[in-house]
Formats: C-alpha cells, structure tokens, sequence
C-alpha cells in the first residue's frame, strides 16, 4: 500500500495536468518567423524570375530592382544547358602608354584572363576575383554588337583628352541617320577602361601610366557537328575594337587592395 501511495504522489508531481496549454511565443518571435517567412519568398520568386526566360512577370519588381538583387551574390542562370549552352570564351587584354626615363613607350599586350584564371585553375575554393575580367569581356562585347558600323567606327577612336566619356556621346549624337541607343554601351565602356585601369596600374604603376586600351575578344568552341574529329579546329576569334583612353577610376576603388592581388599572382604566371 505504501509503495502504491509513494509512486502516485511522484507521478502527480513530475506530470504535467491534463490538457494544460503551452506557453505562446513572445511577439517578437513571431515578428522575426514572419519576416523570415517573407524573405524566403522573395528569395525564391526573385530566384526563379532571374533564372526562367524574361517575362512580364519580371517587370512587376523590375529588372533593376532584380539585377540589385541578384548580382553578384546570387547570379545565376541555366546556359550550361540547351538550347543555348556557352559556347565560347571571352579575354579581356589590355596595354598601355607608360612614361619611363622622360619617354613615352607603348607596352605590349597581358591578358588579364589568363591572369584571373589562375587563380581558380585546380581551386577547390575558388575566388569570385578570378572571374571579373571574364565578366567585364562578356558585357562589353554583347553592348558592342548591338552598335552599327558607324558607331562601331566610334568606338575604335582614341580619346586621351579629359572628359572623354562626353566626347565620345557626342561623337555618337552627331553621327546621322537613326541609329541604336548607346546608353548601354557606354555603361559597359566605362567599366571596361576603370577595369583596364587597374589592372595597368597593378602592372606598371600609376604614377607611370598614361593612357591605357583594352581589347575584348570571343572564341567559339569546335562546332557540336565536328566534336568527333580530330582534326578539327576552334573557329578563328572575333574582337571588338577599341582605342586609347585616358584612365578612369571609380569613386571610393582601392587601387592598392586590387594591385596587391593581381601583381602577385601575374607575377607567378610570368615564372
């Protein structure tokens, strides 16, 4: 009787009292699941918008607001796969005017891809610096085959003068006829020289560089067609022809951060 009463009154102590509630989660819990919840919906929606083939929908939170989002964390897209795989590589050269014992000499030209390569060649944990020039190529000769010939011609003039951006919208403003809008090419043109800038500067120095030119070029891989055959060749490249420019630098760049890690590993291509 004893032992019966003893472990009745333990199990009323230990047990919790039938159909007892739980305590619910303080406000800001249920604030912070709730914000949670919502960002892992746009994550996915914005995710799924930038992967899928452009549609209406993606006007609903605008491209640009997309592209803000996306890039460059989140880039990402399906071109691995068909029906239209990369198939092609971009290099971005560059060369430049440098001044050296009171002369001005003419460098030659350093493919700052093959540079960047290196660094993710045999990588497991690979840099995202090892894919910018890549990048860079790729905008620029996209923007470049939307211009006609006239502007194309522009394009390849040299502009070593201060505010050479303006002259060169002017450039394009006086030429006649209706022509495509350049406003997407100069985005990409104005990226191109601040990255041939320093990459110049990482080379040769600032204080010697005095005009600098970058040459972007696209090769195809062998055709699917001719993949079986051993003779087969890679199509000859296509290049998109640029002139001289002065260099350019963006507001708030650290050209000394970007110099220590390029320098040092164009030193170690060139061993």
């Amino acid at each position: 009787m004893t032992t019966t009463s003893q472990t009745s009154s333990e199990s009323d102590i230990t047990d919790e009292p039938a159909g007892a509630a739980r305590p619910r989660p303080a406000w800001w819990v249920k604030l912070i699941a709730f914000g949670a919840c919502l960002l892992t919906l746009w994550h996915v929606g914005a995710s799924f918008l930038w992967i899928a083939p452009y549609s209406a929908l993606r006007e609903i939170p605008t491209q640009e607001v997309l592209a803000g989002y996306m890039l460059p964390m989140f880039g990402q897209s399906w071109s691995v796969f068909a029906p239209e795989p990369i198939n092609g590589d971009y290099h971005f050269n560059v060369r430049a005017v440098i001044e050296k014992d009171g002369e001005q000499i003419e460098t030659g030209w350093v493919s700052a891809t093959d540079v960047e390569l290196s660094m993710i060649r045999y990588n497991l944990f690979p840099p995202r610096a090892g894919i910018q020039s890549s990048e860079v190529a790729s905008g620029q000769m996209n923007a470049y085959n939307k211009l006609n010939e006239q502007q194309q011609a522009v394009v390849a003039l040299d502009y070593t003068e201060d505010g050479w951006e303006e002259w060169m919208v002017r450039s394009f403003d006086e030429l006649e006829g209706d022509n495509p809008s350049t406003a997407a090419y100069m985005a990409e043109e104005h990226l191109s020289t601040a990255y041939a800038t320093q990459v110049a500067y990482a080379i040769w120095g600032a204080d010697a560089v005095v005009e600098v030119q970058y040459r972007v070029s696209r090769q195809n891989v062998v055709p699917y067609a001719e993949r079986n055959d051993p003779g087969a060749q890679r199509p000859d490249p296509t290049f998109s022809t640029t002139g001289w420019r002065l260099p350019i630098e963006e507001e708030g760049q650290s050209r000394e951060n970007f110099a220590n890690t390029f320098r040092s590993q164009f030193e170690r291509t060139q061993k």
